[in-house]
């Protein structure tokens, strides 16, 4: 069997699995079009193995790390009587207290890599919390098309209020010094969006490609925003030069990087659509602006 490689994937492929992936198709949609890309060498086995995510090979911090102290913790969700799980992770050669980063997941729950993510922002020097929205639910499946199902059955505003619930409960950690950011990736990054405009007092906020809030709901926001986007991601850059705007005409203090040739999800390394100069300059950047807005602040 042919080894794929993403010189051997046209574009069309990962626009229809960004498609599948943001529910606008449904699996067998995606199949029946997938088919059609299926020729030579390249079989739908093959060509759906190399676009789905591979996270037995490429973790980067893994959970078992002897540098941190990384363990799931339960917090109160806002609708009563609801634990949410989420990862705890901490240096362990540290004695005094961290600034805290509030990792989100994207549309199909904690998965290893948003886990992963969580642990190397740690390594940086912060205490972080990465929540699973799926926990009420009964938790991330194991299986990301699952874990979309899943999602799809709960709310975006109660899931939203159980990540403001995390900011509370890691801002007030023993551990945190009371400076807390976010970073979200997708559905995580509407949700970094919409922390800036619901917590006045959030440290930053960095989306990745994530949706934009609305006009009225932008002006609110107080918090210093780094947007991480993909220049092929037509669907959600379509909502940028609006909400540039309104940055601009309320002095928001904002820094937009638009990734060139590069598709959304350009830094999750577990799937083809990765792209490590991309992945590896935002995350710079990422770590950059947390240790200026939550460290020398």
């Amino acid at each position: 069997m042919k080894q794929l490689t993403k010189e051997d994937i046209s574009q069309e492929v990962f626009d229809l699995y960004d498609d599948y992936a943001h529910n606008k198709i449904d699996r067998k949609q995606f199949l029946q079009k997938l088919s059609l890309y299926a020729v030579g060498a390249i079989t739908l086995p093959a060509l759906l193995s190399f676009i789905s995510p591979n996270y037995k090979d490429f973790i980067v911090v893994h959970k078992d790390d002897p540098r941190l102290k990384s363990e799931m913790i339960n917090y109160d969700s806002p609708k009563g009587g609801q634990k949410i799980k989420g990862l705890f992770s901490i240096p362990k050669d540290t004695s005094e207290k961290l600034p805290g980063i509030i990792v989100v997941h994207e549309n199909r729950g904690l998965n290893p890599y948003i886990e992963d993510v969580g642990r190397r922002a740690a390594l940086e020097g912060f205490v972080t919390l990465a929540p699973d929205a799926l926990s009420p639910l009964g938790g991330y499946p194991g299986n990301d098309d699952k874990g979309r199902e899943m999602q799809r059955k709960r709310s975006q505003q109660e899931m939203l209020e159980d990540f403001i619930a995390a900011y509370n409960h890691l801002k007030n950690h023993k551990d945190c010094n009371g400076k807390v950011g976010v970073v979200g990736f997708c559905f995580g990054g509407w949700i970094s969006n919409m922390m800036a405009v619901r917590i006045p007092d959030l440290g930053a906020a960095v989306p990745y490609y994530g949706r934009q809030p609305e006009n009225e709901d932008a002006a609110k926001i107080k918090t210093p925003l780094l947007l991480q986007y993909a220049a092929l991601d037509s669907r959600v850059n379509a909502g940028w030069p609006e909400f540039e705007k309104v940055l601009k005409e309320n002095n928001i203090t904002h820094e937009a990087h638009f990734y060139p040739e590069v598709n959304h999800g350009f830094h999750n390394n577990t799937t083809p659509r990765y792209d490590e100069e991309a992945a590896n300059l935002s995350w710079e950047r990422t770590i950059s602006f947390f240790n200026t807005h939550l460290k020398e602040a």
